[in-house]
């Protein structure tokens, strides 16, 4: 069976990088990761078998699934790195030594030094990246020293030192890594204009050094110089395999909300991201229903207050992609056209038009669904030989092993469709031992005679699993309440999957092929799974106890009281410490946790 979480949200899952977030069923998140194509990373966790138990644990808990989508892999990389620092889930590697990501640093000081560094320092230098590779950014930096010599060494260059003559060349000037401005070689001016053509570069803006590589290629590759060619050749590959700028992170930005919106005649949408000494912690998209003639800026200005209120924010700083009239005026509103901001802004626009684009497909499919099934039924009331359309079908199915437990199931469709919420499911009470048709008169009556005292709308077809002698014990369960001839009900056996019909001898046979009985097999089919995932319950249950004896510490009281508080075996074994707690002691509890994932 699917998994519901998947189910509710892969339609809407993009084939783009990004990060996606679990929950389980009490919101608390368990899992965050990064993926090139998200629909396929997603989808891998709930269509493949997996060896890991752990993995088994936390596909089992997942309730709820949340994405973000960025630019590239790498943004992808940066933004779960941060997600997992800062929300520390349960089932994620711990960055226990909280390494950073590389940064090329511009150190604000006369002659300024270019380095790689971990650490950033509010000093007025300048921190471009970060990078998600240290061997990358060497080979940038190894490309900027070929591209501009620039010093490496620590000397204090001021003005009076140089001109006091403190300082000789070195080795690096000599090799030409350097033009000497220790010794007044170089000056001031044009060391700061090969950092501005390299903080340029840095960002993004290599158009120009790009095209001045390729030239000095052509020229060198025309005159023969095949050796000078291939190392021009080189760098330029360097300059256009290198992505300079993470849209995700960029320390300059600090403590900011970002907001941005896309409309449509009935809603809008706005995405949200909150930017803290320049990584994203916190994402979220919201859809607003119209219920005026509401503009655009009144939209995204409600939107603004809510989102803002919700989360506590501080941030003296909103970018949006318009003005609004924010009423707290010691906050600054940014309406960035480029640079930086801009990016950020066009990232949350582009998660807001992704969540209508795909609002729109899942509307598109949910009509057409509901016109196919529609086209479903009108040929099953047809070829059922019915009197009305089955817009309401419910199935009825028995379960047991070896004569024990016997259970039945009833699963209910509306138009077509599964409506999980009614089904349910019956202990058997007055047969004794495997007696299918007993069973099935008994759960039969009881469902009707229940819909009656409660004057709740009967089905337009009842579906039983089975042939002849179940079609009958059913049988004789309507006529007892007076239902028969009053309800249409058919019985389809396994075999043949004919369908047995009321005081016909002779069963239907419908075309294997056709879609009024692929959907009878289907709800044949779910009954049959809910009652043997039923009863599979209950004889766990009764294994539970005996299994329990294996964990030191654990007598019948302890096991009395989880099965009294959960209720249900399966939820004692998925239970967390936390849960536990609050039957069993704190070492009781560590210890079913641990018993139950070594052995998952």
């Amino acid at each position: 069976m699917a998994h519901p979480a998947y189910e509710k949200i892969k339609v809407d899952l993009p084939k783009q990088p990004g990060i996606y977030k679990y929950f389980d069923v009490n919101g608390i998140i368990l899992y965050v990761g990064k993926a090139k194509n998200l629909r396929r990373r997603v989808a891998s966790y709930f269509t493949k078998k997996h060896d890991h138990a752990k993995t088994r644990i936390l596909v089992s808990k997942i309730h709820n699934i949340e994405y973000t989508i960025v630019e590239t892999e790498q943004d992808a990389l940066l933004l779960e790195n941060a997600r997992i620092k800062k929300l520390q889930p349960r089932y994620n590697i711990l960055l226990k030594d909280d390494k950073s990501f590389p940064y090329i640093c511009i150190k604000k000081e006369r002659f300024p030094r270019v380095f790689l560094t971990r650490q950033v320092v509010k000093d007025g230098s300048t921190y471009l990246g970060p990078f998600t590779s240290v061997r990358h950014v060497k080979a940038i930096l190894e490309f900027l020293k070929q591209l501009f010599p620039l010093r490496t060494c620590n000397l204090n260059l001021s003005k009076k030192n140089i001109e006091a003559k403190k300082f000789k060349v070195c080795l690096e000037y000599h090799l030409g890594n350097c033009l000497g401005p220790c010794e007044a070689l170089q000056t001031e001016e044009d060391y700061n204009l090969k950092i501005k053509q390299l903080s340029a570069i840095l960002k993004g803006n290599y158009l120009t050094v790009g095209r001045y590589l390729k030239q000095e290629m052509k020229a060198h590759a025309e005159k023969y110089e095949f050796e000078k060619a291939h190392l021009f050749k080189e760098k330029l590959d360097i300059l256009e395999h290198y992505q300079s700028k993470s849209t995700i992170v960029n320390v300059s930005i600090n403590n900011v909300d970002v907001f941005a919106m896309v409309t449509e005649e009935k809603y809008a949408v706005v995405a949200y991201l909150k930017v803290i000494n320049g990584t994203i912690i916190q994402t979220r998209l919201v859809e607003l229903k119209k219920r005026l003639d509401e503009v655009d800026d009144e939209l995204l200005l409600f939107a603004v207050n809510d989102i803002r209120e919700k989360y506590n924010s501080n941030s003296e700083e909103i970018i949006v992609p318009m003005d609004i009239a924010y009423p707290n005026k010691s906050v600054k509103i940014t309406i960035p056209q480029k640079g930086d901001k801009h990016k950020l802004l066009m990232l949350a626009q582009k998660n807001a038009a992704y969540y209508k684009k795909q609002k729109e497909v899942r509307s598109s499919l949910q009509k057409s669904a509901q016109e196919r099934n529609f086209e479903v039924l009108q040929l099953m009331k047809k070829e059922f030989r019915l009197k009305e359309l089955p817009r309401h079908i419910e199935c009825f199915d028995n379960s047991n092993f070896q004569g024990t437990n016997p259970v039945a199931s009833m699963v209910l469709f509306r138009d077509g469709r599964p409506s999980k919420k009614e089904y349910r499911h019956y202990k058997i009470k007055s047969v004794i031992g495997a007696n299918d048709f007993a069973s099935m008169e008994e759960v039969v009556y009881r469902r009707y005679k229940r819909l009656l005292e409660e004057k709740q709308p009967l089905p337009q077809l009842i579906i039983i699993d089975g042939g002849k002698g179940q079609l009958s014990s059913a049988l004789k369960a309507l006529e007892d309440l007076n239902l028969r001839g009053k309800l249409a009900i058919v019985g389809i056996a396994k075999r043949l999957e004919e369908i047995y019909v009321p005081d016909d001898p002779l069963p239907l046979y419908i075309d294997k092929k056709s879609p009024s009985l692929i959907l009878a097999q289907q709800l044949r089919n779910e009954a049959h799974r809910f009652a043997i995932t039923y009863h599979r319950k209950l004889r766990s249950k009764g294994n539970f106890e005996s299994e329990f004896q294996k964990i030191p510490g654990i007598g019948p009281a302890s096991v009395e009281a989880l099965l009294i508080h959960f209720k249900d075996a399966n939820k004692i074994k998925k239970a967390s410490v936390e849960e536990l707690e609050k039957v069993v002691d704190k070492q009781k509890a560590k210890a079913i946790v641990k018993y139950f994932e070594d052995y998952a």
